[in-house]
This record gives C-alpha cells, sequence and structure tokens, in this order.
C-alpha cells in the first residue's frame, strides 16, 4: 500500500522525491531515455499528469514505464480523462485554494464511475496553489487564484481544514514552471500545523532547494519542469 508507506517515511524522517511527468511532453519515441534517467535518479516515486491532457496515450505510456521503472506511479490528474488503471495509485486532489466547484467537488463526482472499474489506491489530497510570480497552468485551467504567498497563516489553516476534512496529504504547489517555489517560511508553517504528510513541487530547480523544503518540513517534494527541460538535473545537481 502506498499511503501507509509515506506515513512510515513521514516517522521515520525519510525524505521522499517525486518526478512528475507531463503525458503532454512525453514521446512515446523517447521513453526508454527517459527511463534510463529515472533509473539514474533519487527519485522514490514517479508522479504522472498535467493541468491539460487531450492524448490517448497514457496507459501505454504507464505501462511502459511499469515494465522497466520498479517505482510506484501515482496519477496527478487534472481532470477526469487522466485516469489510468494501469497505474498504481492516484491523487485524488481537491483544490482547497479555490472556490470553482468543478475542482472541490464536480471533477471527483465525475471520475466515481471510472475510478470504481480500477484498483488504484486513492489518496484523497488537498491541493493548495501558493502564488509564484506569474500565471500558472493550474490558474489558468481551474479559473481559480492562488492564495497569497504573504498571507501564510491563512494558506496554513486552509491546509488544516483539509487534514479536519479528511484529506491524508497536503500538496503546496507554486506550479509547473513558476517563477518562485513556495517559500521555506510557509512550508515550515503549513508543517507544524498538519500532522498528515506534506508534499511539496512547483518552481524547484536544484539540489539546494529541494534540501531546503526538506529542512523547512517536506515529507514529499516533486521535480517536474527542472526533469522535463533536463533530463541530466539530477547528475548535475547532485555532484554539486
Amino acid at each position: 500500500m502506498l499511503y501507509p508507506e509515506i506515513l512510515l517515511a513521514k516517522k521515520q524522517n525519510k525524505k521522499l522525491l517525486a518526478l512528475l511527468l507531463d503525458p503532454d511532453k512525453l514521446i512515446l519515441d523517447d521513453i526508454e531515455n527517459i527511463i534510463s534517467k529515472i533509473k539514474n535518479s533519487p527519485a522514490t516515486h514517479i508522479f504522472v499528469g498535467g493541468s491539460t491532457f487531450e492524448g490517448n496515450h497514457l496507459n501505454e505510456i504507464i505501462i511502459r514505464l511499469k515494465s522497466k521503472v520498479k517505482l510506484p506511479i501515482l496519477l496527478f490528474p487534472g481532470n477526469p480523462s487522466q485516469i489510468s488503471a494501469e497505474a498504481d495509485g492516484i491523487l485524488f486532489l481537491m483544490l482547497l485554494s479555490g472556490r470553482n466547484p468543478d475542482y472541490l467537488v464536480e471533477h471527483q463526482i465525475n471520475a466515481v464511475p471510472i475510478l470504481e472499474k480500477t484498483n488504484l489506491e486513492i489518496i484523497s489530497t488537498g491541493y493548495i496553489l501558493i502564488e509564484s510570480g506569474s500565471e500558472t497552468a493550474v490558474e489558468r485551467v481551474s479559473q481559480t487564484k492562488p492564495l497569497s504567498k504573504n498571507n501564510i497563516e491563512y494558506i496554513a489553516q486552509t491546509a488544516k481544514a483539509g487534514e479536519l476534512i479528511g484529506n491524508k496529504l497536503i500538496y503546496l504547489e507554486a506550479g509547473s514552471g513558476a517563477q518562485n517555489a513556495v517559500s521555506a517560511e510557509i512550508i515550515k508553517c503549513v508543517s507544524n500545523k498538519i500532522s498528515i504528510p506534506l508534499v511539496v513541487g512547483g518552481g524547484i530547480r536544484s539540489k539546494t532547494q529541494i534540501d531546503e523544503a526538506y529542512s523547512a518540513g517536506a515529507d514529499l517534494v516533486v521535480i517536474g519542469t527542472a526533469f522535463e527541460n533536463d533530463t541530466n538535473f539530477f547528475d548535475y545537481n547532485l555532484s554539486h
């Protein structure tokens, strides 16, 4: 089971790292090269998904990944069309930072008939978008505004509300390709407020930033764009 393993890692203070792969940007012909880079990275999990995806090769991507990589694969869906029974689990996202009912509950309701036909482990995740200096894809697609990076107590309250609602993870997101990552101050405040595992992603471009997020209280850090743009990211960053 994926979630008990994440809980155990938190209890043992073992930090986790997920590589986020956007199926819209994955070329099947190039997947062997990506698999090789994943194997040589310190990743503990693979997330697959994005704000938008209209393709039909999601199953094939995951099947190919699973045939060569032994890491757990979790879906990180922007909408119900991004669900694949081939993955190991799914982050069942609730956009706590916005008030668009589609992303608070409607997409989740529409996903139920699809999920009932799978054996995916479903992990309820409170998803909080933090202001990062530029408009992100999440902001455009969900038609919601991020929370102000300066209102740290409100961000922490939002995270705690997610935990009290029953979310099993809290995910602080600066957004794909964000100019600025979620600050250490925000991560620390949220980490101190909640007892469930904390995931942090968006705008992290170096080993130093990964370590800073861990030190501030992140249990799992997500690297997406930095790995997307340079699959040698870990070769360089782990040697510097």
